[in-house]
């Protein structure tokens, strides 16, 4: 839930794009190894539903790699706030 949730915060609901800034963010925070599987679920409107399954075929080095997140990596996750009483 992590990269999902900084990514809405970092960059708001970017829809369908969102799946690849939370991999990016998994990838930047160093979490990402060889022969881990990534799945990736995707919800539309609707009953849109959508999902895939990455294999990593090698360890991904944050530092060697350049990514959405690269500039600010090391200030996440941050400190978001609750929103008490659910949306109205």
């Amino acid at each position: 839930m992590e990269p999902s949730r900084m990514t809405l915060y970092r960059f708001g609901n970017t829809s369908s794009s969102s799946l690849w800034y939370e991999l990016a963010y998994a990838e930047a925070k160093g979490r990402v190894k060889r022969g881990d599987r990534v799945w990736q679920v995707g919800f539309g409107s609707g009953f849109k539903c959508n999902s895939a399954v990455w294999q990593a075929i090698r360890t991904v080095d944050p530092a060697g790699e350049r990514s959405p997140w690269t500039d600010e990596i090391d200030s996440f996750p941050a400190d978001v706030p609750k929103v008490e009483g659910g949306l109205k």
